[in-house]
């Protein structure tokens, strides 16, 4: 759920990354720590117990508009791979407003990509949330790696809904920021129609309510 501070005139947004374990979801936060500018941009945090790990920080990016005079500032987090930790899992997706779901690439992990999948749509289920009805994108990971799926593969098992999705390595940094502003925009959509209200990109486009 976005939290809107009419104070500071800031929307601050909850992106979470999901997927297997060892997908690359650390990776790509620690990717996209790594290269935004420190003064836009919290510390990253590392919430363990003795047995699993969530990462967060958040973020004013630097390429997205504004919806109606809003600055848009986004959190994201991971979740722990293991299905084990559901509950930890269940727990941090609480209050999202957009997940990407990195999925590993290789032959070997596809069936804990497609439980993986199952299970955030039974997650979400549990939040009173249809899948349909939150911005999702699908990050194909780890096509630097030798016997990966190919993406028409990939796609026919994970991607039934044809949401948007990008190959990418993010021990590379390939497709890294592609997926979080696809995600990004993604959210903003569905704010602007809930809020009824649109909001501008750096580009020009206008969307929402007075946009598209």
């Amino acid at each position: 759920m976005s939290l809107v501070n009419y104070a500071t005139r800031e929307i601050t947004c909850k992106i979470v990354y999901y997927g297997p374990g060892r997908s690359g979801k650390t990776t790509n936060l620690q990717y996209i720590h790594s290269r935004v500018p420190w003064d836009r941009k919290g510390e990253m945090v590392s919430l363990a117990t003795e047995t699993d790990r969530t990462l967060f920080f958040d973020f004013l990016p630097i390429e997205l508009g504004q919806i109606s005079g809003f600055t848009t500032r986004f959190q994201l987090y991971t979740v722990p791979g293991q299905v084990y930790y559901n509950a930890t899992r269940k727990l941090v997706l609480q209050g999202a407003d957009g997940v990407v779901f990195v999925a590993d690439s290789q032959k070997s992990q596809l069936e804990a990509d497609i439980e993986s999948f199952r299970n955030l749509q039974e997650n979400l289920l549990e939040h009173g949330i249809d899948i349909r009805d939150i911005p999702v994108v699908i990050q194909y990971n780890k096509r630097d790696l030798p016997n990966v799926l190919s993406i028409e593969r990939l796609e026919e098992e994970l991607n039934f809904r044809n949401v948007p999705s990008y190959p990418a390595s993010a021990l590379l940094g390939e497709g890294v920021f592609d997926t979080l502003r696809s995600a990004s925009e993604g959210v903003l959509r569905k704010l602007a129609s809930k809020l009824d209200v649109s909001f501008e990109l750096k580009n020009g486009e206008r969307i929402g309510s007075r946009g598209r």
